[in-house]
């Protein structure tokens, strides 16, 4: 149940998928004890809204005031719509706009009655034209007397009664329809509480009942509706006589049955079958002791294990929490292993190690039970993060009215596309923020991150990672496995060939993917592991003395099927089609000194880091690309890291999410990266893409990557290309629009004449009337003009899509907000 974070480091195989140990420089001195420093900014409230001590990883936060966590675990975190922040959140008032009754007037309902009553009277005298027509159609002709109506015998009286009812029956429709009688009876009747509701809709039965059986209530002397007479006619008509009325009980069923179908839309009206449940189970309670039911306890009291039984491990806990020795961290964490334990019906294991380690349990494998600062503002338990507050508007649905916005890994599941241009707050408002909240979600073991950033502008301290590369820096305790840790040739040749050619139209990608497996697999066969970058770059432009050697290591028959393998490619070189060439002068971006002791070189100090781990592990990792000078070998290791990180999370039974984000996506989006982008939701992952502008990707592959993310924000600056791509992307809306044109009124009669000169001598305007036509238009939700030049600083347009297919349209957010 530990997901492997109980696990001592270093005493695994290779394959075991050991936990990375720290970031620490090579050869550098113990660090410095580190002052107690509050989880925010100092000065500044965390995320409970007061400020408290830090704590160094490994041991338990500072003791802080009893309600900061306990009343951050006990605030109201209502159910909202995507994308809103959750924790305090209030629904603003007509936020869920009731069911409002359609536009009825009195005349409208009671017209229908009248025309309806009109039409029934003369049916009833025979005057409507050609109103036997259909009768006659559909009868046999020799129940009619010639030319005539008039029956002969039994079949024509019994089939006038049914037509009759039919009739009735269809007229009775149409008043309902045409006077939207069950609309109405459903505002006034079916939105009243019980039991209000019931007894309105019982008295309307009883009504409708009177006037079907009108012999069964005393003092009425009306004549029954046409109901009953057209079914008993009905069933002469089918049975071909009178002989089952002889039954009482076939008579008595039928009038049940009429009297049921009379009820049953009444009953549905008035909820009768909940109420009667309702009564039952009050009936069952008030039956039962007497003791008063528990009253709901609060989440600082940790009810979960209340109610199953495990009361020592909730009061250590609450303990825990009052005594400000445990933080938001802790609690999410513990609140996910509980799950776990309940999942897995291991809840008295959880609860030994709850009762010995109290509020550490389950730590990090680094030990660390918060980050040394934050700079946004976490909601652990909902797994969100705030980033803005939506700005009220007339594209705003009520519900978003001034409510925090707020990302978490149910909407970055379907990945995140953020544009906009240098200076307009990508990284200090999104990428920052996003890549905070999942490297404190990995210290609650739910989530992987790997952050990829230029040098110089780390998306956070070295100390909020377990991993850190430094790829150039001599410094760096890690460096990066070119292959992943990967075993299977065909695999890491893939991941190879999309980062070194999938940006190039001269070289496909399935061809770079052959010529490189049919080196790497010779190579492992010969030597038990993948070439350095050096040697698979000699192999890759042909070398004869390379060739040679690694040929004359296949020799045994057990190297038959990779001797081949190397058959071909030798073949293969120098040919037109050849691929090796260009793969090698791509290669040779990291066959450079500055990166001589990177990229698995096996040297005696080499740490190489295999992005595999992410899978395994949750895990917080950064990745600095090279400092100036080295743009297009920043894109192709940017490119590596992409196509491994698509490879690696193919395994979607893994327990946590894993995500990654590339702070500068420039050059990294490749026909084959957006197919595989698509595929992350189901995978359990997702990928957060920073660009300045959407030209900084291939034209061809603008609309595949806004239709494979689930997730785009536009930022304040885009310019009118990019807002089109966008608008494009986000369709179109129906909306409702007035038009108004002003006429100039001409008066036939004199005196109005005059009365209209002296108005227009007065006031200088000519007598005019409005004309106003209202009307559904289609609207672009958002246009390219609106994106380029109406959005404010600071702001962005921002729409989301969750896992499960929950959408929040584009609306304005105020990201300082």
């Amino acid at each position: 149940m530990d997901d492997g974070t109980q696990d001592a480091r270093g005493t695994h195989p290779k394959h075991a998928h050991p936990v990375p140990r720290p970031a620490v420089p090579r050869d550098a001195p113990a660090p410095p004890p580190r002052p107690a420093r509050p989880p925010g900014a100092p000065g500044v409230p965390d995320a409970y809204g007061y400020e408290s001590p830090g704590a160094r990883p490994g041991q338990a936060p500072a003791p802080a005031p009893r309600a900061a966590v306990a009343d951050w675990l006990d605030a109201p975190r209502p159910a909202a719509r995507t994308g809103i922040w959750r924790l305090g959140h209030r629904p603003p008032k007509g936020a869920e706009s009731p069911r409002r009754l359609p536009s009825i007037t009195v005349v409208g309902l009671l017209i229908p009655l009248v025309v309806a009553l009109l039409v029934w009277s003369l049916w009833r005298q025979g005057a409507l034209p050609y109103q036997w027509a259909p009768l006659k159609l559909f009868t046999p002709g020799d129940w009619w007397w010639g030319g005539t109506v008039s029956p002969k015998g039994m079949q024509g009286r019994e089939a006038v009664v049914v037509y009759d009812g039919v009739f009735f029956a269809v007229l009775v429709y149409a008043v309902a329809h045409l006077g939207s009688w069950p609309e109405v009876l459903r505002h006034f009747v079916g939105r009243r509480p019980q039991p209000a509701r019931a007894l309105l809709a019982a008295a309307g039965a009883l009504i409708t009942l009177s006037l079907v059986f009108p012999s069964a209530f005393p003092g009425v002397g009306w004549n029954p509706l046409p109901v009953v007479d057209p079914v008993f006619s009905l069933v002469v008509l089918l049975s071909g006589g009178y002989d089952l009325f002889a039954s009482q009980l076939f008579t008595d069923t039928l009038y049940a049955l009429i009297t049921l179908l009379v009820v049953w839309p009444f009953a549905r009206l008035g909820g009768w079958w909940g109420y009667a449940r309702e009564l039952s189970a009050r009936r069952r309670a008030a039956a039962g002791p007497a003791a008063p039911p528990p009253a709901d306890q609060p989440r600082s009291q940790w009810p979960g294990l209340r109610d199953a039984g495990q009361h020592q491990a909730a009061d250590v806990l609450t303990a825990e929490v009052a005594g400000g020795r445990m933080n938001d961290v802790d609690c999410a964490r513990l609140e996910r292993a509980w799950e776990q334990a309940r999942r897995e019906a291991r809840t008295p294991g959880f609860a030994d190690t709850v009762l010995r380690e109290g509020g550490a349990a389950w730590t990090h494998p680094s030990g660390a039970r918060d980050l040394p600062r934050r700079a946004a503002r976490h909601d652990l338990l909902e797994e969100q993060v705030r980033i803005g507050r939506w700005v009220p508007g007339e594209r705003a649905p009520r519900a978003y009215h001034d409510a925090g916005a707020a990302v978490g890994p149910d909407t970055l599941g379907t990945s995140l596309l953020v544009v906009g241009p240098s200076g307009s707050g990508k990284t200090r408002h999104v990428t920052e923020p996003v890549t905070e909240a999942l490297a404190l979600q990995a210290l609650t073991g739910r989530c992987a991150v790997v952050a990829v950033s230029a040098a110089g502008s780390p998306l956070g301290p070295d100390s909020a990672y377990d991993v850190v590369v430094r790829i150039g820096d001599p410094a760096s305790v890690h460096d990066l496995d070119p292959y992943a840790e990967s075993d299977d040739p065909d695999e890491a040749a893939a991941f190879l060939a999309e980062a070194l050619a999938g940006d190039l139209d001269t070289v496909g990608a399935q061809g770079a993917a052959t010529a490189l497996a049919q080196l790497l697999g010779p190579y492992r066969a010969v030597h038990g592991h993948f070439p350095p970058l050096p040697v698979l770059r000699e192999l890759l432009e042909g070398d004869p003395g390379a060739l040679a050697s690694l040929r004359a290591g296949l020799a045994a028959d057990e190297h038959a099927v990779m001797r081949r393998e190397l058959d071909a490619r030798m073949r293969q070189a120098g040919g037109a089609a050849d691929a090796g060439p260009a793969l090698a002068d791509r290669l040779a971006l990291l066959d450079r000194p500055v990166f001589a002791d990177f990229f698995g070189t096996q040297g005696a100090d080499g740490r190489p880091f295999s992005l595999r781990a992410v899978a395994h592990h949750p895990l917080r990792v950064r990745i600095d690309l090279p400092e100036r000078g080295h743009e297009e070998a920043s894109r192709l290791i940017t490119r590596l890291v992409l196509a491994q990180f698509h490879t690696v999370v193919r395994d979607s039974r893994r327990p946590h999410f894993a995500c990654l984000v590339l702070d500068d996506a420039t050059g990294t989006i490749t026909p084959e990266s957006v197919r595989r982008i698509q595929r992350l939701r189901s995978q359990n992952a997702g990928v957060v893409l920073a660009l300045r502008t959407v030209a900084d990707v291939p034209e061809a592959l603008h609309g595949p990557l806004l239709g494979a993310v689930g997730c785009r924000m536009a930022l304040s600056g885009v310019t009118t290309w990019d807002g089109s791509r966008f608008a494009h992307a986000w369709g179109t809306e129906w909306v409702e629009t007035k038009e108004v044109a002003k006429h100039t009124v001409f008066a036939d009669q004199p005196m109005t004449r005059a009365i209209h000169a002296l108005r227009k001598l007065v006031t200088g305007k000519a007598v005019t009337t409005d004309a106003v036509t209202t009307k559904q238009v289609e609207r672009e939700r958002w246009s390219a003009s609106e994106l380029a030049h109406e959005v404010p600083p600071g702001h962005a347009v921002l729409s989301l899509t969750t896992v499960a297919g929950e959408h929040a349209p584009p609306l304005l957010v105020d990201l300082r907000g």
